[in-house]
């Protein structure tokens, strides 16, 4: 089955319904209006036995909770708190989480922060690296049994195009404090991290447990939330990116002949990473436009040593190892 830029997370949850029913997913950061709202919409509607929710506040998840609930009467979801730039906000939700009766048969890391002016996160780090990644890296390791203990366990961590706008600068994560921030830079980072984390996450546990990750570029959606700090029409017009970041062509040119989507259809690669059992055994891989897409993906965020080196530097970032 052939998918494309059109392809809206309807269609995608018609293809592979059978394989929606009866699970179990968790989706963070579903605010009503962007695209993990919209998978929490849609997964409910074909079927799942349990869709998680998370959110930083409860009046967000109820609002949430009650219109997918008007489209879906039966729709079981359950909201969870979950401030993914505090460790002490994302423990207390793992703690949560591990406590339910039913396991997680898929992972949604879709909550993340754009283009931001430069701030920390409650433990110190700066706000996009640790919110993107620091927060789910420390989630996902938390909840990980909670997905093992399931036939099939995946995890979607939703990346960007704009992962291309830097890698992971190991000798500066923190842009010296702020002092040498560029926030298109941070964001680029944060989205190489969730790649890299996908590739490390498929290395140490698809063998032998059999979990899949996949990473994924939803699209160009500007009429959501996540793009609040950003114009598109000034932000890349004479963006500085180093030729070695991006590979060939220029990232404003990129960004200029990019075609946007709605909500649905930058929604739909998310389910089809999550539930299309044929790409199953290329876990691992970074997806586009609802395909495997790997030669989309920038050189630095396929370097299995620095896959390997941000697991090791983000455990001590963390304050845990993980096995």
């Amino acid at each position: 089955m052939t998918f494309n830029h059109e392809t809206t997370s309807e269609q995608i949850a018609e293809a592979f319904g059978s394989q929606i029913k009866g699970k179990v997913v968790l989706v963070t950061g579903a605010t009503w209006g962007g695209i993990g709202a919209d998978n929490a919409r849609v997964i409910a509607a074909s079927g799942a036995k349990l869709v998680i929710i998370t959110g930083r506040s409860q009046a967000k998840l109820d609002e949430t909770i009650e219109n997918i609930q008007k489209q879906t009467p039966n729709a079981i979801v359950r909201g969870l708190i979950l401030d993914l730039s505090s460790f002490k906000s994302v423990r207390k939700a793992a703690e949560e989480v591990n406590a339910y009766a039913e396991d997680i048969d898929v992972l949604i890391n879709n909550a993340g922060v754009m283009a931001c002016p430069y701030s920390k996160t409650e433990d110190g780090f700066e706000m996009q690296f640790g919110t993107n990644h620091l927060g789910h890296f420390l989630f996902t390791n938390l909840i990980l049994k909670k997905l093992l203990a399931t036939p099939h366990p995946r995890v979607v961590n939703v990346s960007s195009l704009g992962h291309g706008l830097a890698p992971i600068i190991f000798g500066d994560i923190g842009f010296s404090d702020g002092a040498k921030y560029d926030k298109n830079h941070a964001y680029g980072q944060s989205k190489t991290a969730n790649i890299l984390f996908t590739r490390e996450l498929h290395r140490r546990y698809n063998k032998e447990h059999g979990l899949v990750a996949f990473s994924i570029h939803p699209g160009a959606i500007l009429d959501t939330n996540l793009a609040r700090h950003m114009d598109i029409n000034n932000d890349y017009a004479n963006i500085e990116v180093p030729k070695d970041y991006w590979g060939t062509g220029d990232f404003a040119q990129n960004m200029s002949t990019l075609k946007m989507k709605n909500v649905s259809q930058g929604g739909a690669t998310t389910l089809a990473a999550a539930f299309n059992p044929e790409i199953a055994s290329q876990s691992g891989a970074y997806l586009d436009d609802c395909e495997i897409h790997e030669e989309h993906c920038r050189n630095h965020a396929k370097q299995s040593n620095d896959a390997f080196k941000l697991w090791t530097v983000s455990e001590e970032l963390v304050g845990q190892k993980f096995d």
